[in-house]
């Protein structure tokens, strides 16, 4: 995500949806049984994500029994990203499924709205709001009928500066409306909107902002995916936002925070690059306020930014560095769930995969195309990953398909829209450094393109 002015966020990266299953890790599992707020149950701990199968693969990594021990144990959020409205109904409800089985609460990052991000390192989203729709409704069929957290579209609300009046009127109304069909489809679910969090805008403006959202047929909003600020002053944040809310006429709103990597110090946006962090409050919906329905990890520990590493890839030396040196989390009974029987579906977010080919060995750099198709049109993501050497600009060519044209570009400047087209570097993301990587993407019409491209740095 691309870096503000302001520095007052940073990116809410994508997390790597569902895929291939993965042993589960003998563990402890924090969970609880009461709360002070609306909410009350242990929350889902997904035996298939990502930290989860990185520990499954790397039994003798020196790092692998901290990341065990104080990541993979705990119940993290599952995001849906991709824009597959053929198959995230099937991919939603066998999640759930798994989670009701465990007789646990899972916890649903919808990050699907068009023009997330606005263009940054996690851009993307439906191609357009009726679209969008149509993939809520998709997804909203599979949410089956017992309780369910929805963090819906982070940044969506707090991130409006790419935005003309019309197009925030637009979005507010399709958060409304998403927000009206999960409850349609699953009447105990619990839906939050994007609040930001306590560094970024006022509290003041930000119930404004809900409120034009229709936070009204919400359960509250979530604040924290997006920055690394104290559980304290978040829900100093969070009881500001609802007084505001009150003295509007929108009671009984309430707030979860995320509190995965909040447990250090504060400084940059990007965590990418950062060693004085942890991760803070372990996963719970016993807060003992009530205000606050729970402590969530909704941005996984130790998927990156966006800076340093791919947005959304785990990163093991991210994941040890918030977990070395901090406290063990609460000890209870490992969970007796068994992964799903049935393998999970392999389609990734667009900004999240690195590249699978071996980097060049001289200098240079090589381009790796990911492409999410679905009738009538495509995303692809490109990681662009420099040789041995540092590269300071690049241009990628790809060549696109008989009748596809491309709609748009993010974290990168176009040639042409048709035919063969030549991406080149905008000013943030020339400099690569020797064996890391950028990403840029684009979106257009038709068949998307092959999984290779050619690259000149």
């Amino acid at each position: 995500m691309a870096i503000l002015s302001s520095l007052r966020r940073r990116s809410a990266a994508i997390s790597v949806a569902a895929v291939a299953g993965a042993t589960a890790v003998g563990v402890c599992l924090a969970v609880s049984s009461a709360s002070a707020g609306t909410l009350s149950g242990s929350l889902y701990r997904d035996p298939s994500s990502a930290v989860v199968r990185w520990v499954a693969a790397n039994p003798g990594d020196s790092r692998a029994a901290v990341i065990r021990d104080k990541i993979a144990s705990q119940p993290q959020a599952r995001w849906f990203a991709n824009f597959n409205p053929s198959t995230v109904q099937s991919e939603v409800s066998e999640h759930i499924g798994a989670a009701n089985a465990a007789q646990q609460i899972p916890v649903l990052a919808v990050y699907e709205i068009t023009n997330r991000d606005c263009g940054g390192a996690s851009a993307g989203g439906a191609p357009d709001l009726n679209q969008y729709q149509t993939w809520v409704s998709n997804f909203a069929r599979g949410l089956g009928n017992q309780t369910v957290i929805i963090i819906l579209e982070t940044d969506s609300l707090a991130l409006l500066t790419c935005l003309s009046s019309a197009e925030i009127n637009a979005r507010n109304e399709a958060i409304s409306t998403a927000t009206r069909t999960i409850k349609s489809g699953n009447p105990n679910a619990k839906v939050y909107l994007d609040g930001g969090h306590s560094t970024w805008n006022s509290a003041g403006e930000t119930a404004n902002r809900l409120r034009a959202a229709g936070v009204q047929y919400a359960d509250g909003f979530f604040t924290n995916v997006s920055n690394y600020n104290s559980t304290s002053n978040e829900a100093n944040f969070g009881r500001a936002v609802i007084s505001s809310l009150n003295g509007m006429g929108i009671s009984g709103k309430r707030q979860v925070i995320d509190t995965s990597r909040n447990g250090g110090a504060s400084g940059d946006w990007c965590g990418d690059d950062n060693t004085d962090r942890r991760i803070g409050q372990y996963p719970t919906t016993n807060t003992g306020d009530a205000n606050i329905d729970a402590y969530l990890w909704v941005k996984p520990p130790g998927e990156a930014d966006g800076c340093r590493y791919t947005a959304g890839s785990f990163q093991p030396d991210l994941a040890f560095s918030l977990a070395n040196g901090a406290p063990n989390p609460p000890t209870t009974a490992p969970p007796t769930t068994t992964p799903p029987t049935t393998t999970p579906p392999t389609t990734t977010p667009p900004t999240t995969p690195p590249p699978n080919t071996t980097p060049p060995a001289g200098d240079g750099c090589y381009a790796d195309v990911a492409v999410n198709q679905w009738a009538g049109g495509f995303t692809a993501s490109v990681t662009v990953t420099a040789g041995k050497s540092d590269i300071n600009g690049w241009t990628v060519t790809v060549a696109l398909p008989g009748g596809a044209a491309i709609t748009g570009t993010w974290n990168a400047q176009a040639s042409g829209s048709s035919g063969t087209v030549q991406f080149t570097n905008v000013g943030y993301n020339g400099r690569v450094l020797g064996r890391q990587s950028t990403t840029f993407g684009f979106q257009g019409t038709g068949t998307g393109p092959g999984v290779t491209a050619t690259c000149v740095g």
